[in-house]
């Protein structure tokens, strides 16, 4: 007996690196020493930095994995994998510098593998971070056949004089939201609950969605709003914070970027929740609070600036190929959001 017959193919494992090897480097960046294969990943800071802080991120892409499973569709949920980490780690005014990736699976099959890491480092690439390592673990009779896991690792950095950790924050403060591309990474539980309990299959086309289909609609890749951020944080705008917009939806995450004795209202009048969200509020009967505690709703990232950049932050996301609009301000109180409707 080996290892092979145990169900764990060491040769396979070093084909897959090899397979990868030009998708990694493909997102090194100048200060990555070294390369593939190595015990550790390494990574020399950036010049020009006097009090440099490190911020760490990292995240899943939960349930979400069950429909590229069931649709064997592998190449968007590695972007997912990197967006869930690059975006919780700008919220700190960071840049992500590098990311790592763990991949559990059953059995290993390489080309099923090989579309996931294209995806992360295609994700890497919208960051700017390099991938610069990773771990494939093979579990047999921990998964079943075809199925895998993904968990997502970030650092980036920050010159701590301009990291955003809530002090910045001032009543009055006006909170421009940016899109998301739908439901993101975040509630899939309940969408497939709701798609699973109303009989339907993944290739269905509800009007309400334009002719898209299900499995187009639910596996579009989380968006990665590293670049026009740090732009306009570059661009001189004085941005006082930030909130990444995951699970728990807008209830959850907008309150985490203010301030001691500090809330904020939104206005949901001010955007158009997406056709999607309507569909599932409808289709599986979701009341509207339910729906702002589950869903991000249409919109994917926050950040909050004060009363007199609102139109230059606006105009300059847009120049960098973004919507934006206000969605509320910030008010005193406990930390609440306050406009869901009910």
């Amino acid at each position: 007996m080996d290892y092979r017959e145990a169900g764990v193919d060491v040769e396979a494992g070093r084909a897959f690196v090899n397979d990868i090897r030009s998708l990694v480097h493909s997102t090194f960046r100048p200060e990555v020493l070294g390369g593939l294969g190595g015990f550790g990943g390494c990574f020399q800071l950036p010049s020009g930095y006097k009090e440099p802080v490190l911020v760490s991120g990292t995240d899943g892409v939960g349930t979400k994995l069950k429909i590229a499973h069931t649709l064997n569709r592998h190449d968007t949920v590695g972007i997912d994998l990197v967006a869930m980490c690059v975006n919780d780690v700008l919220t700190s005014g960071a840049e992500p510098l590098f990311f790592l990736d763990y991949v559990a699976t059953g059995k290993l099959e390489r080309e099923q593998l090989t579309q996931v890491v294209a995806g992360i480092a295609f994700g890497c690439k919208q960051a700017g971070c390099a991938l610069l390592g990773g771990e494939t673990a093979e579990m047999p009779g921990f998964y079943q056949a075809g199925e895998y896991d993904l968990a997502g690792f970030c650092v980036g950095i920050v010159e701590k004089s301009q990291m955003l950790d809530r002090t910045q924050v001032q009543i009055g403060d006006i909170a421009i939201a940016l899109p998301s591309t739908g439901v993101h990474s975040n509630g899939y539980s309940l969408v497939r609950k709701i798609i699973d309990d109303n009989g339907l299959a993944w290739d269905n086309t509800p009007n309400l969605l334009n002719g898209a289909t299900l499995a187009e609609t639910f596996l579009t890749p989380t968006q990665i709003y590293v670049k026009p951020v740090l732009a306009a944080q570059k661009s001189g705008l004085k941005i006082h914070g930030m909130a990444h917009i995951t699970g728990g939806g807008l209830p959850e995450n907008l309150p985490r970027c203010l301030g001691t004795n500090q809330a904020i209202k939104i206005e949901p009048q001010n955007w158009s929740t997406p056709p999607l969200f309507q569909w599932l509020a409808q289709t599986g009967g979701v009341n509207p609070e339910a729906m702002y505690n589950t869903f991000n709703m249409g919109i994917g990232f926050v950040i909050l600036v004060p009363p007199s950049q609102v139109s230059q932050a606006i105009s300059f996301l847009e120049s960098q190929n973004i919507q934006a609009f206000a969605i509320g301000e910030v008010i005193s109180g406990s930390g609440e959001l306050i406009g869901i409707p009910a």
